[in-house]
C-alpha cells in the first residue's frame, strides 16, 4: 500500500538587488505587486493541511474529475467504513454471498459404519487436543504480536460514507460539504473539527503527487510497451491500493497484491525509473508482460472503483 506522503513546500527567496544609479529609487512605502505564477505551491498556504494531517486529492475517472480528501492514521485508531448498505445494493455480490453460505451449509460428511464413525471422531478429537496443547502458547504470542503491528500500521482513510467515495467536482462544493457537518468517515479524526472551521476553497489545491489520472491508465497500457508512462501507472497503482483498502474492495486488493501480474508490472516500472542496472532489468521484465492482460486488469480495477463513487456537484 502506498505510504503517507509528507511534502514541504518552500519558495526560494531572491537576493535583493541594488538599484542602478541612473534609475530613480522606489518609494519605500510602495507595496510590491503580487507575483503571478502557475505554480500553486507559491500562492497556496499548505500549513492547514500540515496541521490537520489531511490532504486534498484530485482523481480523474472515466466519468469525470473530482476532489476528495485523504489521511493516514494507525489502523487501531480508525473505524472502517460500513459497506453493509453498499453490498446489499450490489445484486452480484449479494448473490455470491448467498451461494457461499449455501456451500458452507452443504459441507457434511456421511459415514455409514457406526463403529468407523466413532473411531474417526475419537481420532480427530485426540489430534485436535494435541495440536491445541502444542500450539496454544505459540499461537497466542504470534497473534498478539500481529494484532499490535496491525494496529500500529498507518493506513489510508478517504472522505467516504457507507462504503462510497465522495468526489466533488469543484473546490467550493467540497468545502461546503466539509462545513455542513454531514456524516462521513473522516469526521472520526481529531483534527476534523479544526479543518471544518478553517478550510476555504483556495485550500483545495492538491499537490502533483496527490493528483491521479485513472482515466488514462487503460488507454496508455493499450498503446504497447513503448508508450507506457511509468509515472502515470505507478501513481495509479498507489491510489488504487489506498482506495481499495479504505473502501474495502478485497477483489481489487487481490489484483494488486504481491506476486500478481499487476504487481509485477508495478515493480518493473519502478525499476525502470530508478536507473542503473535495475532499469535495464526492469525494461526486460516489462517486455514479458502482456499489454492486453495488463489493460484488461486495470479496466476491471477502474470499473470497480468507479462503481463505488458518489459524485457530488
Amino acid at each position: 500500500m502506498g505510504s503517507p506522503k509528507h511534502t514541504e513546500v518552500s519558495v526560494a527567496r531572491q537576493s535583493p538587488q541594488r538599484p542602478d544609479a541612473d534609475e530613480p529609487e522606489l518609494d519605500d512605502t510602495t507595496e510590491p505587486e503580487e507575483a503571478e505564477t502557475d505554480d500553486p505551491s507559491v500562492v497556496v498556504d499548505r500549513s492547514l493541511w500540515d496541521e490537520v494531517g489531511i490532504d486534498p486529492v484530485e482523481i480523474a475517472l472515466p466519468a469525470g474529475t473530482g476532489f476528495t480528501l485523504r489521511a493516514y492514521r494507525p489502523a487501531g485508531e480508525l473505524t472502517p467504513t460500513d459497506v453493509t448498505e453498499r453490498d446489499q445494493d450490489d445484486p452480484f455480490l449479494a448473490r455470491r454471498q448467498v451461494l457461499e453460505e449455501e456451500d458452507e451449509d452443504d459441507e457434511t460428511v456421511v459415514i455409514l459404519d457406526e463403529e468407523l464413525a466413532e473411531e474417526f471422531a475419537e481420532s480427530d478429537e485426540d489430534a485436535k487436543r494435541r495440536r491445541e496443547t502444542a500450539d496454544s502458547d505459540e499461537d497466542a504470542d504470534s497473534e498478539e504480536e500481529a494484532a499490535e503491528e496491525a494496529d500500529d500500521e498507518e493506513v489510508p482513510v478517504f472522505l467516504t460514507h457507507r462504503g462510497r467515495l465522495l468526489l466533488f467536482k469543484t473546490p467550493e462544493s467540497l468545502v461546503s460539504f466539509i462545513r455542513s457537518g454531514a456524516p462521513n468517515d473522516l469526521s472520526q479524526l481529531d483534527s476534523w473539527q479544526e479543518l471544518s472551521e478553517r478550510v476555504e476553497p483556495a485550500h483545495i489545491a492538491p499537490l502533483d503527487e496527490d493528483t491521479y489520472e485513472l482515466d488514462l491508465v487503460v488507454e496508455n497500457l493499450r498503446g504497447g510497451h513503448d508508450t507506457w508512462d511509468p509515472t502515470l501507472l505507478i501513481e495509479a497503482g498507489e491510489v488504487a491500493r489506498d482506495l481499495s483498502y479504505a473502501l474495502r474492495l478485497p477483489a481489487v486488493l487481490d489484483m494488486l497484491s504481491a506476486g500478481s501480474s499487476l504487481d509485477d508490472l508495478d515493480e518493473a516500472l519502478r525499476a525502470t525509473v530508478n536507473g542503473g542496472i535495475g532499469a535495464f532489468r526492469g525494461r526486460r521484465r516489462l517486455k514479458k508482460i502482456g499489454a492486453q492482460t495488463a489493460s484488461l486488469g486495470w479496466r476491471t480495477i477502474v470499473g470497480k472503483i468507479s462503481a463505488v463513487v458518489d459524485w457530488r456537484d
